[in-house]
């Protein structure tokens, strides 16, 4: 089973590094949420019941002052001292008048009661009646046993009706607030009593307050005065469904319990005027509505954030993961099948990047060996002189020589030659491995410091010393003891005769063709002085150099090219360069006749090479060897070579390329003009012609003045103008003939180039088609 790429497992992360914060904080929110949501409520009923408190405690304390200046006015305090008749009908009408003045729309006060056991009289709304003769006597009389001077209490309503207006009653039961007369004095023989109806409670406080479906109000006896339901006042609250009364002990407080099966939330408080208890009844389930709309809410908010975080996930997973996917497409071609399914995307790179590491060292281990080769090579052209002086101590610098040509003052070529393996243990065959051997025992006994590498030249072990040492013979007293132990060891490993020469002392790299020249000059005195012998270059030269004959034919061989390019300016320059590298030679004028008239026969050679006869370069007969060698002045055999041979040369190279130009051009150009509605490069015109695309490049320009591209894209564009004023071809299939990716880039590069539009130009060339009337 394949497993899951990195992008793959990286999105996945990402999801799930996005999701989870986002689950928490959506949970939180929730939960927090949900509990203030609780606690705010509970806070709010706490204080709408404190509020209602204070407003219904206002109401009764009203009620409680104005019946207070009732009982204490003097014509109540003289009445309870009459026997009232109907005689006595004004101090009834004071009364009447005192009671009236409590009544008020705003404290709801129905009916204000005045009885006196002792004179047998009751006085209310209805009238004034015996005492004895009323319904509930007894029931009123309870009244005047309880203990408190003043108390508030809940009696039914019918206690104060009599049977006559008993169904005008609006509420069952009334709250009376009941004092005992006299006020003063021992003997309580009197009640005054205001009754309020129960259900006037929840319009007392109505106007003040809002939603009072939930508040409740207690009497001391847990009797429900106030309810939503009227049917329930008077009754006791576990009719309500509030069974724990245990929770209403505290002075004020909070708590959850079950009314009916269903869960609320109880807030309460104790009033201190008269000791209700005032109740709140919040459903738990409202409040888990409300958080369930918020759950919702930050539901859909998580599942926004959560959409987002996902697509910034997999965005960002792509982003990252481009750069390996770049690397996995640059060695896709280099990754089996079977590799991708076993193994993941940094196993794959970590063991390209492995085999690459291995590749390069593998390389670096051939080239090392190599560099050793390349290094022989470069220094037997250089003792050969074929190296040209400017790049030589380039090269040397290349080769790790960079010390040697800093510090290096005096300079000497040694070559080393095996006398002879005649009478030894060896045979011929063994001579490369013999030379070989000696190679080693040179690079051994001369610090690396000392010495270039020593190569192996035509059975010669060649290597060049060098020494800081300014003095000549200093120097060569080193050089020969170094000769000496080379010698001697290779007597004493390979019991073998060697002869070694030594050039003269050199100052300069340049110098090193002249030094090898003098080695081997120097060995070739065996012949008279025998094997086994050390030679030095000045015991045979008188101090002197050897003579530099070297002709220069690098030199040469970038003139010749020059001429068949037909470079008049750089043929001018080497011609004055070689020339004056002929005449620094120290020659008699006879020898220098020689590389002059080396130079002439191979500018000759390259015309028949070439196939031009000497009659197109010279149509007067006579000989250019004799012309040559009458010259005897520098600048006058410089001209001569420039005006009688070369130049004419160039001109002639001239012609034909230009011929040869023209040629190509008009190939090139018929290619154009065959397979312009194909993607033709200039590659393809090179696969073509069986040309170098450079070179046609720039044989193109010279002939045409524009690059390939720029005369593609106009007879492209010069198509175009045709299809659209002599065809009604459409726009996109013209487009796309001239291989542009999509009209839009017709369009643009048209308008660009004409300032209108293709359709535009249609029509103006329709315009000019239509004949004119008159």
């Amino acid at each position: 089973m394949r497993s899951l790429s990195f992008l793959s497992k990286m999105t996945m992360f990402g999801f799930l590094l996005s999701t989870l914060p986002v689950i928490f904080i959506g949970a939180f929110a929730f939960v927090t949420s949900s509990s203030e949501i609780q606690k705010n409520v509970n806070e709010g009923k706490m204080q709408l019941i404190s509020q209602i408190n204070s407003n219904v405690e206002q109401k009764l304390t009203t009620v409680n002052h104005t019946l207070n200046q009732v009982i204490n006015s003097t014509v109540l305090k003289k009445a309870l001292d009459m026997p009232l008749t109907v005689n006595d009908f004004m101090m009834y009408d004071d009364l009447r008048s005192e009671i009236r003045y409590m009544q008020s729309f705003d404290t709801k006060l129905e009916d204000v009661i005045l009885i006196n056991a002792r004179e047998n009289w009751m006085i209310k709304n209805s009238g004034l009646y015996r005492f004895d003769n009323y319904p509930y006597h007894d029931k009123l009389v309870e009244q005047m046993n309880t203990q408190e001077n003043s108390t508030w209490v809940m009696n039914p309503s019918k206690w104060f009706y009599t049977e006559e207006n008993s169904r005008s009653v609006t509420c069952d039961y009334s709250i009376s607030l009941v004092k005992k007369l006299p006020t003063t004095g021992l003997e309580k023989y009197g009640l005054a009593m205001a009754n309020i109806p129960a259900c006037s409670l929840q319009d007392l406080i109505q106007s003040d307050t809002e939603y009072l479906d939930d508040i409740l109000i207690l009497d001391e006896q847990n009797r429900i005065i106030m309810h939503p339901n009227p049917s329930l006042i008077g009754k006791p609250i576990t009719e309500a469904g509030l069974t724990d009364m245990k929770q209403l002990a505290a002075p004020t407080g909070q708590f959850t319990t079950d009314i009916h099966d269903k869960r609320y939330a109880v807030s309460f408080l104790h009033s201190n005027l008269n000791n209700w208890t005032y109740l709140s009844l919040t459903s738990i389930d409202s409040l888990t509505k409300e958080s369930g709309k918020i759950g919702t809410y930050t539901i859909y908010i998580c599942l926004l954030m959560l959409l987002l975080s996902m697509l910034l996930a997999w965005l960002g997973s792509r982003k990252m993961y481009s750069p390996i996917q770049l690397l996995l497409n640059q060695i896709g071609g280099l990754v089996t099948v079977n590799q991708k399914r076993k193994a993941n995307e940094f196993q794959l790179i970590g063991e390209h990047v492995h085999t690459l590491f291995q590749s390069k060292s593998q390389l670096e281990r051939e080239v090392h060996q190599h560099i050793g080769q390349v290094r022989t090579f470069f220094l037997i052209k250089a003792y050969q002189g074929h190296i040209k002086q400017t790049e030589l101590l380039e090269k040397l610098k290349q080769f790790g020589y960079t010390k040697h040509i800093e510090t290096w003052q005096t300079m000497s070529v040694i070559t080393l030659q095996i006398d002879s393996i005649d009478h030894t243990r060896y045979e011929k065959r063994d001579l490369e491995l013999l030379l070989f051997a000696v190679h080693n025992i040179i690079e051994e006994l001369i610090p690396s410091d000392q010495r270039l590498a020593p190569i192996i030249m035509d059975q010669t072990v060649v290597t060049l010393i060098g020494s800081s040492d300014c003095e000549a013979a200093a120097f060569r007293t080193t050089v020969y003891a170094l000769t000496e132990q080379l010698q001697q060891h290779i007597s004493n490993y390979l019991n073998l005769h060697v002869s070694i020469g030594m050039s003269l002392p050199i100052h300069t790299f340049n110098q090193m063709p002249i030094a090898y020249r003098e080695g081997l000059e120097a060995l070739k005195h065996r012949i008279k002085l025998g094997e086994g012998i050390i030679i030095q270059y000045e015991n045979i030269n008188s101090g002197k150099h050897y003579l530099n004959l070297n002709y220069p034919k690098p030199i040469e061989n970038e003139l010749i090219d020059a001429i068949k390019l037909a470079e008049k300016d750089k043929s001018k320059e080497l011609l004055r360069q070689l020339l004056q590298a002929v005449f620094a030679a120290q020659l008699t004028p006879q020898e220098y006749q020689i590389p002059l008239a080396r130079l002439l026969n191979n500018l000759l050679m390259v015309m028949q090479e070439s196939g031009i006869s000497l009659n197109q370069i010279r149509p007067t007969k006579g000989s250019l060897f004799e012309e040559l060698l009458n010259l005897h002045m520098t600048a006058e055999i410089e001209d001569w070579f420039w005006t009688e041979v070369i130049h004419p040369l160039i001109r002639i190279h001239r012609d034909r390329q230009d011929a040869q130009y023209h040629n190509i051009s008009e190939k090139i150009i018929d290619l154009v003009q065959k397979y312009y509605d194909t993607d033709l490069t200039l590659e393809d015109c090179a696969s073509r012609l069986h040309y170098n695309a450079n070179y046609l490049s720039s044989i193109f320009r010279k002939e045409t003045n524009c690059s390939f591209s720029d005369y593609l894209s106009t007879y492209r564009f010069n198509m175009a103008k045709k299809w659209l004023s002599e065809s009604d071809m459409p726009i996109k299939d013209i487009s796309s003939k001239l291989r542009y990716n999509n009209s839009q880039n017709f369009i643009r590069s048209f308008r660009k180039q004409e300032g209108i539009t293709p359709g535009q130009y249609r029509d103006k060339h329709k315009e000019s088609k239509e004949p004119t009337h008159s």
